[in-house]
């Protein structure tokens, strides 16, 4: 088995494939992020940073200031994790203060940041050493691969709200790339709480996962290195 994850608003949305041939399929949804990963035996690839380092300089992660440089435009879309402290803080002023003492040079978090750190604290506290099977990925990343290796003009959201014309760009390279049409049908009838950009970063997340199985996803850094707790600080895609 194979998936692919992505977060939304209150929750998190799947795409499996039993094999990477991605004939066969499944979608899921859920509030709780362990209804998805707990059990599963196979390649995860989720957009969620895995590997939280204790300090950060200019740019965040090695693997944050790497990929960017293959997005062009889009290279916002890849947010500077903070230090893993400052993760864990439970407000926004000492998030800040954690984040301001654990970076060089200095640099506060934003408040769009803040509210991903229940997201990444979940993902993190079901993560075992090593996480065997579990692998953090992006899906700009994703889709720049799935575009031959270049950036993508046609942004996703525009000001906040989704870009249908990107959307429809995305969902086509997927399209191209094998993934049935019909699991972009089952896709659309999800409940409307769940975005269409996510619905889609989904999919990406999962054929990166079939990537990753057949052994030909690309890693940035090719040669990570891990956080505190042994997580390798990557991102595939």
């Amino acid at each position: 088995m194979i998936q692919g994850i992505d977060g939304y608003r209150g929750g998190w949305v799947a795409v499996r494939f039993e094999r990477p041939d991605m004939k066969n399929f499944s979608v899921h949804h859920s509030n709780k992020l362990i209804d998805l990963i707990g059990g599963f035996s196979g390649i995860t690839a989720i957009d969620m940073p895995i590997g939280l380092p204790e300090a950060t300089g200019l740019g965040g992660r090695r693997c944050d200031a790497e990929v960017r440089q293959y997005l062009g435009d889009r290279q916002s879309s890849v947010f500077s994790v903070p230090a893993r402290k400052a993760i864990y803080q439970s407000d926004y002023p000492s998030a800040c203060a954690m984040a301001l003492g654990h970076s060089d040079p200095p640099r506060k978090i934003s408040k769009q940041i803040y509210h991903l750190f229940p997201k990444i604290r979940e993902l993190d506290g079901l993560l075992p050493a090593g996480q065997t099977g579990i692998f953090e990925a992006h899906p700009e990343f994703s889709f720049v691969q799935c575009h031959g290796g270049k950036p993508l003009d046609l942004p996703k959201k525009i000001k906040g709200r989704p870009n249908p014309a990107g959307l429809a760009y995305r969902r086509k390279l997927l399209l191209d790339a094998g993934l049935p049409l019909a699991l972009f049908r089952q896709l659309d009838e999800l409940p409307k709480f769940i975005g269409m950009d996510d619905r889609i970063d989904a999919a990406a997340m999962a054929w990166t996962a079939c990537r990753i199985k057949l052994g030909c996803a690309v890693f940035i850094p090719d040669k990570a290195p891990c956080d505190a707790r042994g997580l390798s600080m990557a991102i595939a895609g």
